[in-house]
């Protein structure tokens, strides 16, 4: 799991047009813990090679707000949103955000 600090790095994982989920999380708070373990332990199950990478809302105020606008999907906190060829496929927030749901994406 990577993290990302600012446009250019999002532009970047856009342009190369493959799959990836992207985890917006809060340093301080208990929900988005749970929900950055959840993805966690989904990009470092077995078998899964799927590409996972976060900001932390505090440290990148800029980026979340220009990947809110960019998809168009509102900003919470904790959010997954999945991208295939560069476009928002899916998203989902607090609680809904678990090992199998994310599992569920292709």
């Amino acid at each position: 799991m990577e993290k990302i600090n600012d446009i250019t790095e999002f532009e970047q994982l856009l342009e190369a047009k493959e799959p990836f989920f992207l985890l917006k999380h809060s340093t301080t708070c208990p929900i988005s813990a749970a929900a950055f373990d959840e993805y966690a332990a989904f990009l470092n199950a077995a078998g899964t090679s799927q590409k996972g990478v976060y900001l932390a809302v505090q440290d990148s105020r800029e980026l979340s707000n220009y990947i809110a606008e960019a998809s168009k999907i509102r900003h919470e906190s904790p959010q997954v949103i999945f991208f295939k060829d560069g476009k928002p496929e899916w998203n989902e927030s607090h609680w809904k955000i678990t090992k199998d749901n994310l599992s569920s994406i292709q």
